[in-house]
């Protein structure tokens, strides 16, 4: 079902009902933990300790909201050049995961937490490379200025939200990974190439607030 693009108060609405009011705990996380092995129900080896980490899912309250994306830069070990959210490791001095998001956004992109109203959470996501990812949806004003740091960040971009929660555009593209074919989620989207645990976050996105 291809959707029509959504107002802002539509999407404020839907966040305000369906979305998680508090993150949810780790140990209820690692029960049954989303992540791109979910395609392809890759059994996950137990005990589970991967590391907490937690993004900032920036909505651009515009006329069409927009969601805004990182992408890294090229020079970095990992990920680099990939499309993202602004966000990390949550450190000891975090007193919460909203905390550790708005550190993160600010370190990476300048985006001051003035700009930023928390709308709630998304479920956590296990990658692959270890880390529980904590997603803090929230809607950030269109006034929003940004001072990237080019060593993390090479640049940002907005993206409609009607076209990510568009479930035609949830592709499904596979590549072999420690000698496994493994299937994930991708939304190009001019030029740029939305994929693995950016991609399976906006899909929960989708889900929760879109999916009839």
């Amino acid at each position: 079902m291809r959707l029509a693009p959504h107002d802002a108060p539509d999407f404020l609405t839907l966040a305000a009902e369906r979305l998680r009011p508090e993150p949810p705990h780790p140990e209820e996380a690692l029960a049954n933990p989303r992540g791109d092995h979910s395609l392809d129900n890759v059994p996950l080896a137990h005990p589970l300790t991967p590391k907490p980490a937690a993004v900032l899912v920036p909505v651009i309250m515009r006329e069409e909201p927009m969601l805004l994306l990182t992408e890294r830069s090229a020079h970095l070990r990992q990920h680099s050049g990939q499309i993202a959210f602004p966000g990390g490791r949550v450190d000891p001095e975090d007193a919460t995961i909203l905390a550790a998001a708005c550190r993160e956004a600010m370190e990476e992109i300048g985006l001051d937490s003035r700009f930023i109203s928390p709308l709630g959470y998304l479920d956590a996501y296990l990658s692959t490379t270890n880390y529980l990812v904590m997603p803090v949806v929230a809607r950030v004003s269109p006034s929003y200025t940004l001072d990237l740091n080019l060593d993390e960040v090479a640049d940002t971009f907005e993206v409609p939200l009607s076209f990510l929660m568009d479930p035609a555009r949830h592709e499904l593209h596979s590549r072999e990974w420690k000698g496994r074919l493994r299937r994930y989620y991708a939304m190009p989207y001019e030029g740029r190439y939305i994929w693995g645990v950016t991609a399976g976050i906006i899909r929960n996105l989708y889900e929760r607030l879109y999916r009839p």
